[in-house]
């Protein structure tokens, strides 16, 4: 997904480099980052935690790719393929916390 953002973002406006561009970018390494960062942690409940974090970032980059959508710094159908793709990733994390949780640590 991350890499999907950095090549949509690459033709941003300029004045957006600080603003929306980066925010996506961070937005979307923060979701892979966050799921690496907790499945490092000893208990199944710290790492449902950096599952949601992840999740909340999703929810963000979604935000974001409606935005960049409605401005038109991309096409409706990369847009809905982009917010596509995120919503996947966001059922996934729903339920790897609730498989997470199930599990006693």
């Amino acid at each position: 997904m991350s890499l999907d953002i950095y090549k949509a973002s690459k033709s941003f406006p300029d004045d957006e480099r600080f603003g929306l561009t980066s925010q996506m970018r961070r937005a979307s390494v923060s979701i892979a980052s966050n799921l690496a960062e907790g499945h490092g942690r000893e208990t199944a409940k710290s790492f449902a935690n950096f599952l949601r974090i992840a999740q909340g970032s999703a929810r963000e980059l979604e935000t974001h790719i409606i935005l960049i959508t409605e401005l038109e710094f991309i096409d409706a159908g990369q847009g809905n393929q982009l917010l596509s793709r995120t919503e996947e990733i966001g059922k996934m994390l729903r339920a790897l916390i609730a498989s997470t949780l199930k599990t006693k640590n």
